[in-house]
């Protein structure tokens, strides 16, 4: 039976958020014969998650005991993945109604895609949500033409926290980057040389605002720059080789 695995790094701080991504992934209607693991990896040397993860049947939680940082606690949540498809979910972010549906149903229609990147509302702190206009046409991807835009308008097509790829994909371009910031695009760029996708034009998740968010950090964009140059770099080697 099919599975796909949906993998969310989480911290102790992120406790009083999780129930509702939870609740969001217990709610999806999958397509017939699909099932669902949701995989919590706990960053962290004091662990506290595992309570809410026993509130949810199809959760997994493994606590690190250690302070590993994002993309290295998305990579060993991806080595429990038994799924033929991993999608990788925030821990401050939900599924929208049908999100996971569209997704797998984009994979079944294209087999040969190796990616599907969905679309986002944001969440507002009053429960209200304000859709914005995708970045880039969406549809189906060819290999390589991601990786076109990011060397021509330096950012991404679409935003990647809401990408969704084959399992044996996501392995073999060696997961989420070791980089402090732009770790999720290191790994698009990565997948979308080597394998066409598609954007959908539905919006399958939700980008909750909120005061804690990682990206409203003061020095947030401080090392942006760098990161930015290293995926520019992955792209010019993988083309160069």
């Amino acid at each position: 039976m099919p599975l796909v695995s949906v993998l969310t790094a989480a911290h102790a701080g992120r406790a009083p958020l999780l129930p509702a991504t939870g609740e969001s992934l217990a709610a999806q209607v999958l397509p017939a014969g699909w099932e669902l693991e949701w995989i919590i990896e706990e960053d962290g040397p004091e662990p506290v998650l595992a309570q809410v993860a026993a509130g949810f049947p199809q959760a997994s939680h493994r606590a690190l005991r250690a302070q590993m940082g994002v993309a290295s606690t998305r990579n060993l949540a991806l080595s429990r993945a038994r799924g033929d498809l991993v999608h990788v979910l925030d821990s401050d972010d939900l599924m929208a109604p049908g999100g996971l549906a569209t997704v797998i149903m984009a994979f079944e229609r294209d087999p040969d895609i190796g990616w599907v990147a969905g679309q986002a509302d944001n969440l507002m702190p009053d429960g209200g949500r304000v859709s914005f206009e995708p970045i880039s046409p969406t549809g189906r991807v060819e290999a390589g033409a991601v990786n076109d835009y990011v060397l021509e308008h330096g950012r991404g097509p679409f935003h990647p926290a809401g990408l969704t790829l084959r399992t044996d994909l996501a392995r073999a371009v060696g997961g989420w980057a070791a980089l402090p910031r732009a770790e999720d695009m290191a790994l698009v760029v990565a997948a979308a040389e080597v394998a066409a996708g598609y954007h959908t034009p539905e919006v399958t998740w939700l980008y909750r605002q909120h005061p804690g968010q990682m990206t409203r950090a003061d020095d947030w964009p401080d090392l942006d720059p760098a990161c930015w140059t290293v995926i520019r770099q992955r792209i010019e080697s993988m083309r160069a080789l």
